[in-house]
């Protein structure tokens, strides 16, 4: 670890950490320009991976699971005997059933002490009974817990009209393309071919739960209608025409084909890829068809496996990282480091999606393509935010051919919402009563604005030198001003969370011209001066999400969210602060023999309260554009950031 800033001239100390982090960053370049980091979630994915083997009766790798089996064992809280849903998280009962299971079937003895202090834990939590949906259709493809406890959703619902109240199209897209080949599991309710045969009857403890049971919801209407739907659905589940159930069937199984997506899987994610496999395997599909072939080496293609421990990611972000990593570079400047950035922005361009393919033209008929995905290819989602990011790399860049930023400019303009915001894959996509149905006990089934994508998006068109006066900028505008919490924070939707949410709209109202006279941006920077640590960084706990929205959670400074708590009141024209500066000399002091920063703590959203992200890459590349930022303002004369990030 380096010591702490001494030298007569802080920032030629500056320029050597710059140095030292820009030279480890393109060390991690891949040759074809591009950067992935490592993208870990909790123990849910790598449980369900070894789940999904033996459901569908592989032959067991006994070296590959004996590594998961570590994997699994070492997140194992010391604190509660469980699994949380990130780093030193507190006990969630589906994630520590799932791993449990996993464990079991692997080969761990239930007796073994870790076993036992997680059956303790588990049935201290009410057991296998009270986990979620999600959890219980697991179970419920094992036998191991019974489907009639998993709500009811008849694949019938692919037929219905678009004007119905409950339809896909008003559904988030990874709700779509995880829901659409359980429609079809969930109609067959297949057994897994599991050999072993193993179930988890000691986490039960007897306390049934009705499917549709979640947290009291102020929208109790909607819950008690659509619980009462259910019970309805349940009633005459034996009763829906054959010739219609088959239909159905038939357009939920047409419908992943052609939303396929080769090597990277059904939306680039692992629930729907997992489900689009067993889908493919209980319709008859033979493990050499074309078909199921590459869906299943879609799952094997988000496996890390390392000498001791292997683990399943969630999807890859390869885009993401990419665009981000080649702002960093530009950011350090140099010869060598703009190199660097242009083969990244060489790489990025052909990934644009050109073509309209996609479930967001559905609501926006008229729009041409222009995004570009998360991920190394899925052309049905791009989405805001990554598209926002490249094309700012690629305009600060000097890209000499426009058409890609022309493109990507048309498509957000195309995506923004009635209320002046962006969502991150659709518009419009805000059916906030949906959220109520039994199977949306995870509060996730919907994309609506949120003020990270928007304040992206703004950022994007300020610096391509949109009015900020111009109708489209005005709404935007006023929508970041609803979304400001009291407290002058603003709700990190993507990102961990009210330091993400603030960092992402302080660089866009800087973009627009609003400055510290603007009780608005003044608001915001005092909040980030206030809840800087005692040691000059930055920290905040996922906590920060729960439902009551109680705002910021203290949590140990990391990496990242110090670079975003200082990109951002570098934004609001405090560079000359001493927040700033006791920031800056944290991430000195931490910065790794290696140049770069170490960072165990999930700072990434996948959806509050329920799924988390812990990206490899943040602490690597946003510590490098914060201080490399600082010292070229520091040398400026204007001292303002001239870019939307």
């Amino acid at each position: 670890m380096a010591t702490k800033l001494q030298s007569t001239d802080p920032l030629a100390e500056i320029d050597r950490a710059v140095d030292r982090a820009a030279a480890a960053l393109t060390a991690a370049q891949r040759p074809d320009g591009h950067w992935v980091f490592e993208l870990e979630a909790d123990c849910t994915i790598p449980a369900e991976y070894v789940l999904l083997r033996h459901y569908l009766g592989e032959p067991v790798d006994e070296v590959l699971e004996a590594k998961i089996g570590r994997y699994l064992r070492r997140i194992q809280s010391s604190v509660h005997d469980g699994w949380g849903l990130f780093h030193a998280g507190g006990f969630d009962v589906s994630a520590s059933v799932k791993a449990y299971y996993a464990l079991k079937m692997i080969g761990d003895d239930p007796q073994a002490p870790h076993m036992v202090r997680a059956r303790t834990a588990i049935l201290a939590a009410g057991g296998a009974a009270a986990v979620n949906v999600f959890t219980r259709i697991q179970l419920a493809l094992f036998e191991a817990g019974p489907w009639s406890t998993v709500p009811t959703m008849p694949p019938e619902l692919i037929l219905l009209p678009r004007w119905f109240p409950i339809h896909l199209s008003k559904m988030s897209y990874w709700a779509r393309t995880v829901v659409v080949p359980l429609l079809v599991l969930g109609a067959l309710k297949p057994v897994a071919r599991n050999a072993k045969g193993i179930k988890v009857d000691e986490l039960y403890t007897g306390e049934a739960v009705r499917a549709g049971t979640k947290a009291a919801d102020p929208k109790w209407l909607w819950t008690k209608g659509f619980n009462a739907l259910d019970r309805l659905l349940k009633a005459g589940d034996g009763l829906w025409p054959t010739k219609l159930r088959q239909r159905a069937i038939r357009a939920c199984e047409a419908w992943v084909v052609e939303r396929l997506n080769g090597e990277d899987g059904l939306g680039a994610i692992y629930p729907a890829i997992a489900n689009s496999v067993m889908m493919f395997d209980l319709l008859g599909y033979t493990e050499d068809h074309p078909v199921r072939a590459i869906a299943r080496k879609s799952v094997e293609n988000l496996l890390v496996i390392k000498e001791d421990e292997a683990y399943c990611q969630p999807c890859v972000s390869p885009v993401w990282d990419t665009a981000l990593a080649a702002h960093a570079m530009l950011e350090a400047g140099g010869e060598a480091n703009i190199a660097s950035a242009d083969a990244a922005l060489d790489w990025l361009k052909p990934r644009q999606v050109l073509e309209v393919m996609g479930d967001w033209a559905e609501e926006r008929p008229g729009v041409r393509a222009g995004g570009w995905a998360f991920q190394y290819n899925n052309a049905h989602y791009p989405d805001l935010d990554d598209t926002a990011v490249v094309v700012m790399a690629m305009d600060r860049a000097g890209t000499a051919d426009r058409m890609p930023i022309d493109r990507g400019v048309e498509w957000t303009v195309g995506l923004q919402s009635k209320n002046g915001g962006w969502g991150a894959f659709d518009a419009d996509n805000a059916y906030d009563y949906l959220n109520n149905l039994p199977f949306a006990d995870h509060g996730a089934l919907l994309d609506p604005p949120t003020a990270d994508v928007s304040a992206r998006c703004v950022s994007m068109l300020a610096q391509l030198g949109e009015a900020s006066d111009s109708p489209r900028m005005t709404a935007a505008i006023d929508y970041l001003r609803r979304e400001q919490e009291p407290d002058g924070s603003w709700f990190g939707r993507w990102g961990v969370n009210y330091i993400y949410g603030t960092w992402s709209v302080l660089c866009a109202l800087n973009a627009a011209g609003l400055g510290t006279d603007d009780p608005m941006v003044a608001r915001a920077a005092g909040w980030l001066t206030a809840i800087q640590n005692v040691d000059g960084g930055w920290g905040e706990d996922c906590n920060s999400y729960d439902l009551d929205r109680t705002g910021h959670v203290p949590a140990p400074s990391t990496a990242s969210q110090t670079a975003w708590a200082l990109l951002g009141l570098m934004a609001a024209g405090e560079v000359d602060s001493d927040a700033v500066a006791r920031g800056i000399d944290w991430l000195a002091t931490n910065q790794d023999a290696d140049g770069l920063w170490g960072q165990e703590y999930y700072t990434g959203g996948g959806f509050p309260r329920v799924f988390y992200l812990r990206y490899h890459g943040y602490p690597k590349y946003f510590p490098l554009w914060a201080m490399a930022r600082y010292r070229n303002l520091k040398r400026s004369n204007t001292k303002r950031v001239t870019v939307g990030m």
